[in-house]
């Protein structure tokens, strides 16, 4: 009998949203959001590289939260200092966009003086932004900073073997082990590693092994340029 992998890491209900699954890179973000509204000072900032988890813990939030969703660079249409009626605010990929500085500031003092909570989501941490206003700068240096590591061996394991039991495919725990070590570490690239094998094993008509294995690799190495097999 074929041995069988449990995926044994723990589930965080993400409501309207897929489970979110804790491992020691993201459970310091985890406790983020669970620590909310006892956060100090009411803005956090939630760092990590893309498709780590941010935007699905963001979401998380939102929803535990009733959040608005704001757009950073719609910061420099709403008039300075002046809030909607709104307990809280999501605020994604502000190191991705070019923001209204004197409108961030502005923003920023208010949500202190009206106690509004924000979650702020980058790529990098805030001492890394292109931001040039010296009171901005000194600001957002001194947010908390959350930040969520690269998906280690455990988590890729579980989301891996999620990802094929959502598709029933049921490939050999040591192929899951072989895809772990060689593999781009995200969840964006679990995705695509996932879709490709399953493609590959319908096109020949038999289930995955290590040789599909490696073979569907090379190929998502040589598609995005990489030689890190």
């Amino acid at each position: 009998m074929s041995e069988q992998l449990v995926l044994d890491l723990p589930h965080r209900p993400a409501l309207e949203a897929d489970d979110f699954l804790v491992s020691a890179c993201n459970a310091a973000a985890v406790r983020l959001i669970d620590a909310w509204p006892d956060w100090p000072g009411g803005v956090q900032v939630l760092c990590g590289p893309a498709g780590c988890g941010k935007s699905h813990l963001a979401n998380v939030w939102r929803l535990k939260s009733g959040a608005t969703r704001l757009a950073p660079e719609s910061l420099g249409r709403r008039s300075p200092g002046v809030l909607p009626a709104v307990e809280a605010f999501a605020i994604e990929d502000l190191d991705r966009v070019a923001i209204d500085e004197h409108a961030m500031f502005h923003l920023l003092n208010s949500l202190r003086e009206e106690g509004v909570s924000a979650l702020l989501t980058a790529r990098t941490p805030p001492a890394s932004w292109q931001v040039h206003l010296p009171d901005l700068v000194s600001r957002l240096r001194s947010i908390p900073v959350v930040t969520i590591g690269a998906p280690d061996d455990d988590l890729l394991q579980a989301v891996l073997l999620k990802q094929f039991t959502d598709r029933q495919l049921n490939p050999e725990p040591h192929v899951i082990a072989f895809l772990v070590t060689r593999m781009e570490r995200s969840m964006e690239a679990v995705r695509h590693l996932v879709a490709a094998l399953d493609r590959a094993a319908l096109a020949a008509g038999r289930k995955i092994t290590r040789p599909m294995a490696a073979e569907v690799l090379q190929q998502l190495a040589a598609a995005s340029g990489s030689d890190a097999v």
